[in-house]
Order: C-alpha cells, then structure tokens, then sequence
C-alpha cells in the first residue's frame, strides 16, 4: 500500500478499543494529573506534551520515512527551533541566498548576533563548489539548510550530492521541505539529516492554521530539540493540532489535484504571448527538470511566472474569477502572490501561483480569459 492517499489515510488511522472514537479529538488540557511515581513517563504539563501531537507526530514521521518528527507553532519555529538547538557561536550555518526571505532576517539578526558564522548561498552555489569550500573551512562544527524547491524561484538542490558532501565534511544537513511536502519528495531518504517543514501550506491545506515541524533520521538528534521547543515555548495548540492531524488526511487527494493543475497551468502558461520566465520543475523544459525528476515524485503546487508589471499583475488578479490575491500557499483555493511586495529579488511583475484543487479545464479557461484582459 504506496499511494498517497492510503498513506495519509492509514497514517491518521485511529488504534483504540471497541467504543473509542474512530477518530481522535482534541486534548484541551494545560496540566494533567500527576501519579505518585515521579518516575513515570506520564503527561505533566501541556507546554512539553500532548497526547495529540503524539499522534500528529508519529503521521508526520511515518510520511517523511524519519525515526521521530516534532510539532511547532509553524514553519518558521521549525526552522528557528532545529537552528537554535544544533548552531553554537563559532559554528557555520549556511542558509538559501535565494530560499524563503525571512530565514536570511533571523540568520543575520539572531545568529550572527550570538557569535554564528552565516554565509548565504543560492541553488547554484550549493553545487558549484562553493559549499565545498565553505565547509572545508568550517571543519565539523557546520549547519547546511537546504530549500528545495527553492521560494520562490522554484530552482532545485541536488540532495543526494549536498548531503554526500555535508556528510564527507561533517555538517549537519537540514532540509525545508515546505514546497515539495513529503508526498513529493523525501530528503531523509536521500541523505538528509533533519527535514524542516510548514505544514501550514499543502499538508493541511485550508489555509486556516499555522503549525510546523521537525523530523529526523536519528534519535540522536530528539534530545537537543525537545529541550529547545521546550524551553523557547515555540509549541502547537491542542485545536490547531488536532485541525492538522484531521486535515492530513485528505492530503494526498489535494497534493495530487494541486500538482496536476500546476503542471497544467505551467504548460499553458508557457506558450501564452502575455508571459515570460515560467518556471514548474515538472515541465521537461524548466532547467531544474533533470535534477527534480531523480530526487521527486510530485512537483508541487506553486508555478511562478512574469508579466511586464506590477499594475499588471493586479490586472490579472483582479480580472480572474478563481484566483484570490495573497501570500502563503497550498491551500484549496488558486492564489497569487507579487514576490516584489516582500523584497525577493525578483522583477516586479513577477507572480507566485499556488494552484488550487479547483476542476482544471475551468482554472485553465479563467487563467487565460485573465491574461487576455490584459
């Protein structure tokens, strides 16, 4: 049983008696009651456990082949978390030049502010020989964190060769697996130590929760980080924790109806007159194709594109019936988002689509009739 959709299925799959729920709810609890053996592994307090992130947890483990994954309030936490708890001062972490812009604002105001080395790479950089260097240099005290696909421009990192070479080296590899989702790829099976993920985006899908999490390739690395969600208080409320496990359920359904109409989207997209720089790792045209294709099973929702302006885009958006204007991705609705706005370095007509699960010959018919008004 390989599908997605059984996978996500038999991962949210209740185990109980006869009479108990089929599906687990929510446990609204700040203390639980403690037994007279102090030495019990028992709920004590709800900032360090909670039977429902148990559960989301071993789902998200399960899905991302990883021996242990923990939950956070979102995707930014996890990547902060797994930050935090493996980069001492003098260590060197490495972070996407051209990868998620806030990761870059708290490795330069944090980290390098607590004695962190951060140098800052993009997809090219990591297979040129650069990464080599730096890490030759940094000896075995190094932090590399990978995105891929990269956010927003969709570019590629060979994960299999980066985490050969962190290995050789002794660095430690982290993953963002926020835009493939482990329906698309799985980096601990290429040689990734730790993935980092948003799971506010596909995997739950309704664009109405923040959460986040870490999943790892050894145990090894648990200790380091259930200390430091502890102690930062970066930790999941019961109710978004049980939307999330609920929502994961449908993943497979949504992740799959999202990437064929990217995919569909992207090859429409790229013979329209009104457009140019099209770029979905999934078209066998794209440059990252080649590399995306040996480490991925699904490409993703999101298709970035650029028309000649900002007024443009706001043109496009305004004029289409199915595509609604904002940031963030994976949810069930068609969205857009002008990347300029933020500060990515990247031309100000320049579109993020994060494809829907609308039918796809009606978001075709609405994406074209959009870009004739133009």
């Amino acid at each position: 049983m390989t599908g997605d959709s059984t996978r996500c299925v038999k991962a949210v799959a209740a185990e109980g008696t006869p009479g108990s729920p089929l599906q687990q709810g929510p446990v609204f609890a700040a203390p639980y009651l403690l037994g007279e053996d102090e030495s019990a592994e028992v709920d004590t307090y709800a900032r360090a456990s909670n039977p429902g992130w148990r559960a989301l947890e071993t789902a998200l483990a399960t899905l991302e082949g990883a021996v242990a994954a923990r939950v956070v309030g979102s995707g930014m936490s996890a990547i902060t978390v797994a930050l935090r708890a493996f980069s001492r001062p003098g260590a060197t972490v490495v972070v996407p030049a051209d990868g998620y812009y806030q990761v870059r604002a708290y490795a330069q105001d944090f980290l390098a502010g607590h004695g962190v080395v951060v140098r800052e790479l993009s997809v090219a950089e990591f297979g040129d020989g650069t990464l080599r260097s730096i890490l030759a240099g940094a000896g075995d005290n190094a932090v590399v964190l990978a995105e891929t696909p990269s956010n927003p421009g969709l570019d590629i990192v060979d994960l299999r060769a980066t985490a050969e070479l962190c290995s050789a080296a002794g660095a430690l590899l982290l993953v963002d697996n926020t835009t493939a989702t482990p329906l698309g790829q799985t980096p601990l099976a290429l040689g990734a130590d730790i993935v980092v993920a948003s799971g506010t985006k596909s995997l739950s899908g309704h664009s109405d929760l923040l959460f986040g999490y870490v999943a790892v390739s050894d145990a090894a690395l648990l200790p380091r980080l259930d200390r430091e969600r502890l102690h930062s208080g970066t930790v999941l409320g019961p109710f978004e924790t049980w939307l999330a496990h609920r929502s994961l359920g449908t993943a497979g359904l949504r992740i799959e109806r999202q990437c064929a109409n990217a995919l569909a989207v992207a090859r429409m997209l790229s013979e329209h007159p009104a457009v140019t720089g099209v770029r979905y790792p999934g078209l066998d045209s794209d440059p990252a194709h080649p590399v995306a294709a040996a480490q991925m099973q699904k490409f993703g929702p999101l298709v970035t594109f650029v028309l000649p302006s900002a007024p443009d885009v706001h043109r496009f958006v305004n004029a289409a019936e199915l595509v609604l204007p904002a940031t963030s991705f994976g949810g069930i609705h068609t969205t857009a988002d002008r990347r300029a706005r933020w500060g990515d370095p990247v031309p100000d007509g320049f579109i993020r689509l994060s494809c829907g699960i609308e039918d796809t010959a009606d978001l075709l018919s609405d994406l074209h009739a959009a870009l004739g008004s133009l």
